[in-house]
């Protein structure tokens, strides 16, 4: 039978986001957020954007734009790579077992 646990997902807001990191890693509440930066910080998991990528994309729009294109007349461009990010020694200090499928599918897990 697994245990019930509260999590909290964080949608943005770096001002909460990385005392709550530092809340996971102290293991008091499994977290998720948007962006691997809080998962390095000590937060469990986290699942967005390529922030690499999404930097390239940005490169290509504003490249458009220099070029003469209006910017009413470009497509709207969403994310097309996502990361998922897990942070083992949290889930560890958390007494949360993480399935190794989903470890395999992760694009990247800190030991």
């Amino acid at each position: 039978m697994m245990r019930r646990r509260e999590f909290i997902a964080l949608v943005g807001g770096a001002a909460t986001a990385w005392p709550l990191a530092a809340r996971a890693q102290q293991g008091e509440k499994p977290a998720s957020y948007p962006d691997r930066a809080y998962v390095l910080a000590g937060g469990l998991v986290s699942y967005g954007t390529d922030q690499a990528d999404l930097w390239r994309q940005l490169g290509v729009y504003t490249g458009s734009i220099l070029k003469g294109a209006k910017p009413a007349d470009l497509p709207v461009v969403q994310s097309t790579k996502f990361e998922l990010v897990i942070n083992l020694q949290t889930a560890r200090l958390l007494g949360i077992e993480v399935p190794p499928t989903m470890l395999v599918i992760a694009d990247e897990v800190i030991e």
